[in-house]
């Protein structure tokens, strides 16, 4: 995972818990902004609907559907879907 304020690479290898922070810049990781969930668009700015308000997204929280956002697996869906559309619009040769 990658530290939503510096950017930092992080390996985690155990669960992201609540007073965990980035080594370089001390920020909490176990916050919406570091969340797969967080859309700034969104309702409550979170795609998971049972979530509860959390209004200050840069602080730990008690989150039951915090998950770490894994940007490779994000971009590598966006991409999938855009060939997908992109072979289904192809025009025929």
């Amino acid at each position: 995972m990658k530290c939503y304020k510096c950017r930092f690479e992080i390996v985690m290898d155990r669960k992201v818990f609540r007073q965990d922070t980035c080594p370089r810049c001390d920020s909490y990781l176990r916050c919406c902004l570091n969340c797969r969930f967080y859309d700034k668009v969104a309702y409550h700015e979170c795609r998971e609907s049972q979530a509860d308000l959390v209004r200050d997204k840069e602080i730990a929280n008690f989150c039951d559907y915090f998950e770490p956002l894994v940007e490779k697996k994000e971009i590598d869906a966006a991409d999938t879907a855009r060939k997908k559309l992109e072979a289904l619009f192809k025009k025929p040769e």
